[in-house]
C-alpha cells in the first residue's frame, strides 16, 4: 500500500475535530485545545474522508 501525505493548515483550521472524527485508521490526534495533528499518516488508506468532511479546507490529503 502507498503511503499518502497528510497535512494541515493550522491557519485555516477552527479545531472542529471533524477530521479526526471521520478518519477511520486514527491518523490524526487532538490536543487538549482541539488543535489536530498527524500522528500515524503511514496508516492514511486514501478515503479522503478528513479532507472532504473539513468545513474550512484545511486538510490536505496527497495520496501517492
Amino acid at each position: 500500500m502507498a503511503n499518502n501525505t497528510v497535512s494541515i493548515n493550522l491557519k485555516w483550521c477552527k479545531k472542529c475535530g471533524l477530521c479526526a472524527h471521520y478518519c477511520p485508521k486514527g491518523v490524526f490526534e487532538l490536543d487538549k485545545f482541539g488543535t489536530p495533528s498527524v500522528k500515524a499518516e503511514e496508516q492514511c488508506i486514501g478515503c479522503m474522508q478528513c479532507e472532504i468532511r473539513c468545513p474550512d479546507f484545511a486538510i490536505t490529503v496527497d495520496k501517492k
